[in-house]
């Protein structure tokens, strides 16, 4: 949806807060997942099968959250998945560290991305047919 500003150029309106949020977390949390999966894989804690087929579902898993954040459940699923990079750390125990980061950040981006989005339609009703901050 475009708006117009006062010398009449289009301005399209900025996507959700909290949707972009969570996909970026989603999205890096794969890439460490990835990551910790190689690590998995060179400290030989298991089968490199088990290990790759664990690992790299949980990649998948996770990026394709990213695109379903927003939709009903996204978000549900989306904490679900982070118990599962926390579990993660009963094979890589560094992986406790890392995933309750992620958690945290998860959180925050649950919590602000959303206040954010809150303020926006706020200021969208105070002020009609002008292009927000």
């Amino acid at each position: 949806m475009s708006s117009t500003v006062p010398d009449g150029q289009a301005v399209r309106r900025k996507r959700p807060a909290k949707p972009q949020f969570t996909q970026t977390v989603l999205v890096l949390e794969a890439g460490v997942v990835f990551f910790a999966t190689l690590v998995a894989y060179g400290l030989r804690v298991a089968d490199p099968a088990l290990v790759w087929g664990v690992g790299g579902g949980l990649v998948v898993l996770l990026v394709i959250l990213a695109g379903l954040v927003g939709r009903p459940g996204g978000y549900v699923a989306g904490s679900v998945a982070q118990g599962l990079v926390l579990a993660c750390g009963f094979v890589v125990p560094m992986m406790f560290v890392v995933g309750a980061v992620f958690v945290a950040m998860w959180v925050y981006c649950l919590r602000v991305g959303g206040r954010i989005d809150r303020e926006r339609a706020e200021w969208d009703a105070a002020h009609p047919g002008m292009v927000g901050p």
